[in-house]
């Protein structure tokens, strides 16, 4: 497994093109199961590179940015263990310049939800991939659909602009009880990882309403809403069309059930994707090639 830190460096993956498709796996370290599963499933589509970033720009001046743990040397040691062709761990002065540069927009996809509660977020994760996919130009890209939001506003991004790379989006790994894998987690004290489990619980009342028949968006966001109270502070709690996010009253096809909450020092999110068909309600994927499971 190679190690590279510029740009220079990256000349080294044109050496892996001729074993097969490049997939690029971005990440903003501080590793946990979920993340080597992205790792895992993108070592059957070809030779993975894995990106360990904390991109300045994607968080706003109130949020975790210095805190957010920094953990590279048990990353490697994690991702040695893992079929990895090469780790780019860049500073910050490799991916950004001066002050004045040239920034990507989202479109429809980013407004509300993530978008609403954290101005500028959408822009910050849009002009880093669109540069990392510049750096490294890969064939294929695997997020993890914890984060559904940010995989459609990529999956505009790549279809607007026709960049020539295939978009895959992975399962949510969780934990036995639940509580989806995230690095903030570590935040947690004993109690607060206790109380986090509300935002699994109030996804799984969402669902189990629907499955009972329930198809008002506005019966099914109320129910959960109602069990992710239990949180520090609540900032969201939607039921949306995928993959346009839009706010169709009566549920049908592909839709997210989507949560965001504070717990302790903590904003988690988590959320499911479903597929709804007759009276059937199936958990499903929010790109064309996602993995269900």
């Amino acid at each position: 497994m190679k190690l590279w830190h510029t740009r220079d460096d990256l000349q080294a993956l044109q050496s892996l093109r001729k074993d097969g498709p490049l997939v690029l796996v971005p990440t903003m370290g501080a590793l946990h199961e979920g993340h080597l599963d992205l790792v895992r499933l993108g070592s059957e589509l070809g030779q993975v590179v894995v990106t360990v970033f904390v991109n300045p720009t994607q968080f706003g001046p109130n949020e975790d940015f210095s805190s957010y743990p920094r953990t590279l040397e048990s990353d490697l040691e994690l991702l040695s263990k893992l079929p990895v062709s090469g780790v780019f761990a860049p500073a910050t002065k490799e991916i950004y310049g001066s002050d004045l540069e040239v920034t990507v927009q989202p479109g429809n996809r980013g407004m509300g939800l993530c978008g609403g509660d954290r101005p500028g977020h959408f822009a910050g994760v849009l002009t880093v991939v669109a540069k990392l996919f510049g750096l490294t130009q890969p064939d294929v890209a695997i997020f993890g659909r914890k984060d559904a939001q940010q995989c459609l506003v990529i999956g505009q991004m790549v279809e607007d602009l026709k960049m020539p790379i295939q978009l895959v989006d992975a399962p949510t790994r969780r934990e036995t009880d639940g509580l989806a894998m995230s690095s903030r987690n570590r935040y947690l004290s004993a109690d607060q990882r206790r109380q986090a489990l509300c935002l699994s619980r109030a996804l799984s009342a969402g669902k189990q309403s629907m499955e009972n028949g329930c198809r008002s968006r506005a019966e099914v966001q109320q129910t959960i809403l109602d069990i992710l109270q239990d949180a520090d502070q609540v900032e969201y709690a939607e039921v949306r069309q995928v993959p346009d996010l839009g706010k169709n009253e009566i549920l049908a096809g592909k839709i997210l059930l989507a949560v965001a909450a504070r717990v302790g020092p903590a904003r988690l999110i988590d959320n499911f994707v479903l597929q709804i068909n007759d009276k059937q309600v199936t958990d499903s994927y929010l790109l064309g090639t996602g993995r269900k499971s």
